[in-house]
This record gives C-alpha cells, structure tokens and sequence, in this order.
C-alpha cells in the first residue's frame, strides 16, 4: 500500500511577500459563481468529454473503480504557487505519490479567456514540465462548466473520489490559510489525510473543510 507521505525540506525565500495581499482580494469569491455545494458522501458530479491540455479528452467515467484527485489551479495565484514552490516542491510531490498509488490526478484550470490563470494547452504542458508537476491529465475548462458544477471556489480547491463514484473530500490542502511557504510544514495536511484514508479504506477524518486562495476567476 502506497500512502502519501509528508516532506520536510528546506524552504523557499521570497514567498513571504505574498503574505502582504489582502485576504479579501484573495480569498473572497463572488455570490454569483460556484453556487454548488457538493457533499462528501453524496455522488461526484459527472463530467464527459473534458479537453485537456495533453489533447486528449475525459471523461469522469473512465476512471471507474480508480480514486479521482481534482485540484483547481491558477498558476498566477501565491496560494498556487505557495505549494509548487521548489522547495519544498509540495504539489508535485503529493502528485508523484498519488501515481505511484494508482489515483488519478487531475489538474483543472477553470480561468476564462482573458482572466488571471488562463493559458492555451500548450502553456499548460510547459507550466507543469517546468515545475516538475505530474498530474494525470489536466482539463483546459474554460466555459468553468466543471468548477461550478463542482462549486468550485479558490485556487487550490481540493477534492478526492472514491473509485465507486462517491466524493470522500471537498476542502483545503491544509489548515494554514496563508501564501508564506514556511506554513506547508506546520500545517495540518487535510488533502493528504483524506487521501490517505481512501487509500486505506477507512472513514476520512475530515470530510469537508474551507478552502482558501485566490477566487477561481470564472
């Protein structure tokens, strides 16, 4: 059994600077978008024919019997890049670890055209060779059909299914809802302890939690 394990390496300098933007501007998000609540225990909302940026398309089904890893992302966003900050290189790690266990991971970039985050599939590909990230697939949305049938709200924006379709966790990464680096080891890893109970089979110990960062700029 492969379980996500939790890293300590040495830590980014210069992140601190992002801490200094107004958790206002970054945290809140429109009353207007992501009005969908999606409940851990209740059936995962299906998706079919999702572009993503490898060319390919897919579909939530088929994935059947797999665990599902969605985490919404905007590469502009400190929050963002807070966790794909190289060290402690955060994300990718969790991404490796979860291919190493056979979930799958996808990225899902819900930026319309003309907003922060927004990039061609080809500026996906080179974003994530750049960093070392490793994600199954990741789905170009840019309509946001998915982020709002999801209620997806901030970027990072977590969420975990179970290979029998049913959603185990929507939430956070963790319980530091700040853009400093230095706060991904102090923190408690609610992503990582969800996944790590599906993976064991047992109950997740915390379902659901609020999740923070930028608003997905739909």
């Amino acid at each position: 059994m492969v379980e996500l394990t939790r890293r300590n390496f040495g830590l980014a300098a210069g992140m601190a600077t992002a801490v200094g933007l107004t958790a206002a501007a970054l945290i809140a998000f429109s009353s207007a978008e992501a009005q969908t609540v999606v409940e851990p225990g209740t059936v995962a909302p299906a998706f079919s024919d999702a572009a993503t940026a490898q060319g390919e398309t897919v579909s939530l089904s088929d994935f059947e019997g797999k665990t599902v890893v969605l985490e919404w992302t905007n590469h502009d966003c400190p929050f963002v890049k807070k966790h794909y900050a190289t060290p402690p290189a955060n994300m990718q790690s969790l991404q490796a670890e979860a291919g190493e266990a056979e979930i799958v991971w996808l990225q899902v970039i819900s930026s319309a055209p003309g907003k922060q985050g927004h990039v061609s599939s080809e500026q996906a590909v080179q974003l994530n060779t750049d960093r070392g990230a490793v994600p199954a697939y990741t789905i170009i949305d840019e309509s946001g059909d998915i982020g709002r049938a999801y209620g997806a709200k901030t970027t990072p924006h977590m969420y975990v299914i179970k290979g029998d379709g049913m959603l185990a966790y929507n939430g956070a990464i963790d319980s530091i809802r700040s853009a400093s680096v230095d706060d991904i080891a102090k923190a408690d890893p609610y992503f990582q302890d969800a996944v790590n109970a599906v993976i064991a089979g047992e109950p997740v110990p915390l379902a659901t939690s609020a999740p923070y960062g930028c608003s997905v700029k739909y």
